[in-house]
């Protein structure tokens, strides 16, 4: 909060309060209105000085530093110095401080200096109190702040790294597919190139923010799917399908490709007879995801490295209780199904 606010609220919190006993001590009809401007203006000012200066001086000198004698020392001599200045004040005004009234045209008896002094005492410990538990109010709602900012740096960070550890890992991936073509001098390799051009650009340019457009997604996804067809020389056996109205739906970008790439690193792709399935149901709010590929023989216990742990991490960090994630590793097949709060 900016200085000048909080010079306002407290200025603002304090006038209202003066007011209100203003109010209050004027319906009790009991004391007349220099009195009653004696008691409230003169003494509240004094009250409040002790307010700040127990705030800005004694807490951030003594308290805060865990100099409690010191500090309760201190608050005990100030206190005490106030009720003198207080009765010191009082002579002054003996008839409109010092003297009870019973009605506006009847004075009382006298307050003695003992009575006079325990109300002050009395009166000026509240006001310490007061000054205590606004600081301690500050200073934990501060601290929280604090707290959660440090939290989302961490988190942003996190998120950074992980988002980081994508690229990489489908580059690698690309261009050991890239490699088998150019190394069997395939006419497909400079399709794959291209498409891998345009992957990257994806990759690079569109996925700045945290979250991307639903199309440019499934768009990605597709020329993905595209590349490892090319790879296989066009004898990729994959039916994906997309079911529902895609329209101005948002999604945190890169989190299903990683489901996408282990079904071709550790599925088979190229037998008719078991395709590499997968299917995406959209709606307005929710997104539905299944894929499920047959498993290599030899490559059964290789499911999973960076990518799952990747976007695992990333869903409990962007969708907390906002999606529900299905593994199934079975012996012959493994299906992954998402279900998603978009």
């Amino acid at each position: 909060m900016k200085k000048s606010w909080q010079i306002f609220w407290h200025v603002f919190v304090w006038v209202c309060i003066m007011s209100f006993f203003l109010v209050i001590i004027n319906a009790s009809n009991v004391i007349s209105v220099r009195s009653m401007m004696i008691n409230i203006v003169l003494f509240g000012v004094v009250n409040i000085s002790l307010f700040y200066l127990n705030y800005l001086l004694f807490i951030p000198l003594f308290l805060n530093k865990k100099r409690y004698s010191v500090y309760a020392l201190g608050i005990i001599i100030t206190i005490v110095a106030y009720g003198l200045g207080k009765y010191g004040i009082a002579m002054f005004f003996k008839e409109d401080v010092l003297t009870h009234s019973k009605s506006m045209h009847e004075k009382g008896a006298q307050l003695s200096f003992l009575q006079f002094f325990i109300s002050t005492l009395f009166t000026s410990t509240i006001f310490v109190l007061l000054s205590v538990l606004l600081k301690f109010s500050v200073d934990w709602f501060l601290n929280e702040r604090i707290q959660r900012d440090l939290e989302n740096q961490r988190l942003t960070a996190e998120l950074a790294f992980l988002k980081s550890q994508i690229n990489p890992h489908f580059l690698f991936n690309s261009l050991n597919s890239i490699y088998s073509l150019a190394y069997q001098q395939s006419e497909n390799t400079p399709d794959a190139i291209l498409k891998l051009s345009e992957i990257m650009r994806y990759m690079l340019y569109e996925c700045n923010d945290n979250k991307v457009d639903l199309t440019k997604e499934l768009q990605y996804l597709q020329n993905y799917i595209d590349l490892q067809k090319i790879r296989f020389g066009n004898k990729a056996y994959i039916d994906f399908k997309v079911d529902g109205q895609v329209t101005d739906q948002k999604i945190v970008p890169l989190l299903l490709i990683a489901f996408i790439e282990n079904a071709f690193k550790h599925g088979i792709a190229n037998d008719m007879m078991t395709p590499i399935t997968m299917f995406i149901n959209v709606n307005q709010q929710h997104l539905q995801f299944y894929i499920q590929n047959k498993k290599h023989a030899n490559n059964r216990d290789a499911i999973g490295g960076i990518g799952l742990a990747n976007v695992k991490r990333r869903l409990d960090l962007l969708y907390p209780g906002k999606y529900n994630l299905d593994i199934r590793d079975e012996i012959d097949t493994y299906t992954c199904e998402l279900s998603l709060v978009l």
